[in-house]
């Protein structure tokens, strides 16, 4: 932790997030938008856009109490990007807009409770910080790694995400 802020040390683990995770995306081709490295994984693409989308979820932990699975009128993704401009384009507002949601915040209203269900069903509730950690950060991190995995397949060297990777020296 670098502060007693909770909101701080959020925007400061955002921060570092966002812009590894913006280095993988940088190196996704959409020219290979169908590989899939097994018929149960997803296609490059859809993982792609999955990593992207992830910070919209993130959002909502930010901004509302609950989300419910099953309301046909709750948030959903945009449109799949149809050209790796467009991934791009789609990363930046959805990190931006969450970086806005975030400083908007503050440590009380991050210590509140959001609640992720399905109908009567709890899938958890959790206080903003922690579900932003958990479900925010670590789902998108695991998916990441996914992705690198997908370009190293393709033999797309990976960039550094911790330190540097094997193809960088």
């Amino acid at each position: 932790m670098h502060t007693s802020s909770i909101q701080q040390n959020i925007l400061s683990e955002l921060d570092h997030e966002l812009a590894s995770t913006r280095r993988v995306l940088e190196r996704v081709p959409h020219d290979q938008a169908d590989y899939r490295p097994h018929p149960k994984s997803m296609t490059l693409w859809q993982l792609a856009t999955h990593v992207v989308n992830l910070l919209a979820f993130k959002q909502l932990f930010v901004e509302y109490a609950s989300r419910d699975f099953l309301d046909p009128n709750g948030p959903k993704p945009g449109p799949t990007p149809t050209s790796h401009e467009e991934l791009l384009a789609r990363f930046d507002e959805y990190s931006a807009t969450l970086r806005q949601a975030l400083q908007a915040s503050n440590d009380e209203q991050l210590t509140e409770n959001f609640r992720l269900h399905r109908g009567e069903h709890t899938v958890f509730e959790w206080p903003k910080a922690t579900a932003i950690r958990l479900m925010g950060f670590n789902h998108s991190i695991h998916h990441r790694g996914q992705l690198t995995v997908y370009l190293r397949l393709l033999d797309i060297p990976i960039p550094g995400l911790y330190g540097p990777s094997a193809d960088e020296k």
